[in-house]
């Protein structure tokens, strides 16, 4: 049996299922939270970071049974598209990100601990964390839903609706955090230059899950680990650089697929 093509996939209902298989997990996070013992802030509905996974599995047996399924968690682990020189802005790209942002605050004088604290240790233990909850995701937010809405709307439009519903995925989540009305809006609008990011280096990486995934884990290590656990993270100014180095993306490489280099 053939495996379905990106014009036989309904984005839509994967988008429904998603979020279908996530009410549980928001409801169980408004009465119950983690151990306080746990230093960084994440609330209970986070959980449902593999139900996109689920989803995108569910649907690709829908489709090719067994066989759909295979394929689909084989692109996810295959590295052979990502040539060496795009390791750099994947693992790399958000962590400077980050320290810019942290830079800036400095520079303008917003508060931040007199003495910060970023062990090393939590680093190394947040990134398989955060790989394997990324990957729960990016399996289906890359492996499922964004071909055939690249295919219909162009790379930067397509960009922009994924992450559209992949903020408000997350947008219970983010209130359950408690950390208030302007982190919330700031931390949802910076999920859509952050995805224009992931669906670039998907493009450029031969089409790559894992080079989305990794990139998305490298998000989630930065944010929670500046100072101190990530409490003194600031989406505000964060958003914006994440902006302008999506702008930098669309113009340089163009908006309807992000892989013709302009000076190539």
């Amino acid at each position: 049996m053939p495996i379905a093509s990106s014009v036989d996939k309904s984005p839509l209902k994967f988008f429904l299922l998603v979020f279908v298989l996530s009410v549980p997990f928001w409801l169980i996070g408004t009465v119950t939270q983690l151990p306080k013992e746990i230093p960084i802030n994440l609330p209970i509905s986070s959980f449902m970071t593999f139900n996109p996974l689920i989803a995108a599995l569910i649907l690709s047996y829908k489709d090719n049974k067994s066989a759909g399924m295979k394929e689909l968690l084989k692109r996810a682990l295959d590295h052979k598209g990502i040539q060496k020189r795009w390791y750099i802005p994947v693992l790399f790209l958000m962590p400077a990100m980050i320290f810019l942002a942290y830079w800036v605050m400095l520079l303008i004088g917003l508060p931040l601990p007199a003495e910060p604290h970023i062990p090393l240790l939590l680093v190394l233990i947040l990134f398989p964390v955060f790989f394997i909850t990324a990957f729960g995701e990016e399996v289906g937010w890359l492996g499922y839903a964004i071909d055939p809405m690249q295919d219909r709307w162009g790379a930067l439009k397509a960009s922009i609706i994924l992450a559209s519903v992949w903020s408000l995925w997350h947008l219970w989540p983010y209130i359950q955090t408690n950390n208030g009305l302007a982190w919330v809006i700031w931390q949802s609008l910076g999920s859509l230059p952050l995805r224009i990011l992931i669906v670039w280096l998907y493009n450029n990486t031969g089409k790559s899950i894992l080079a989305g995934t990794l990139s998305h884990a490298m998000i989630n290590v930065s944010e929670f680990s500046f100072p101190n656990y990530g409490s003194h993270y600031d989406p505000f100014i964060s958003s914006i650089i994440f902006a302008l180095a999506a702008a930098i993306v669309i113009f340089l490489w163009g908006p309807k697929t992000f892989t013709r280099y302009r000076f190539a």
